[in-house]
């Protein structure tokens, strides 16, 4: 068996899952989220405090498929109580991100200012200027939204100019070396 898709999800206080017509329906304190089971190899069982992800055969799409959804419905069980968060950092000279409603407005070295759209289920925070902080309960769409900013200005290798995750690093190259 997968040694993921074999784990049993534990399902916390004040969360409930429900299984109907291969469509998982997870709800908690901060909202709700679905899931299609799209492979029909693939069974999930809700038993008392903990949901199963079991498949019927052996072929190798199924048992990726196995482990793939595991993943989907614990990170469901997960975003639903705590929720998730990604921190992007600005670097640059007149680089700066503010808040307009609920929308973000990056100011990163065009010569316009970039609007991004807070789809529904995601929220923008900016805590000062150059950090921009992405909240929401679906990890998905959380990662998503943060990887279509960071490629608004993605870091140049120089100065490490654009926008990178706060816990990433940006290899450095060197630059030209004087002549004789």
């Amino acid at each position: 068996m997968s040694r993921i898709g074999r784990l049993p999800i534990k399902i916390t206080d004040g969360v409930t899952v429900t299984v109907a017509d291969n469509v998982v329906t997870v709800k908690g304190k901060l909202g709700t989220l679905t899931q299609v089971i799209e492979n029909k190899d693939i069974k999930v069982e809700v038993n008392g405090d903990h949901v199963e992800v079991k498949r019927d055969n052996e072929l190798k799409t199924t048992k990726a498929a196995h482990g793939l959804y595991r993943a989907l419905l614990h990170n469901m069980v997960e975003g639903v109580t705590k929720g998730y968060e990604k921190s992007l950092v600005i670097n640059g000279v007149g680089y700066k991100a503010q808040m307009e409603g609920k929308n973000l407005v990056l100011n990163v070295g065009y010569s316009h200012p970039v609007t991004v759209v807070a789809p529904e289920g995601i929220v923008f925070a900016c805590p000062t200027i150059t950090e921009i902080t992405v909240k929401g309960i679906d990890k998905v769409l959380v990662g998503q939204i943060a990887a279509n900013i960071k490629a608004i200005r993605k870091p140049e290798p120089y100065h490490g100019y654009g926008i990178r995750y706060k816990d990433e690093t940006i290899i450095r190259k060197e630059g030209k070396t004087a002549g004789k």
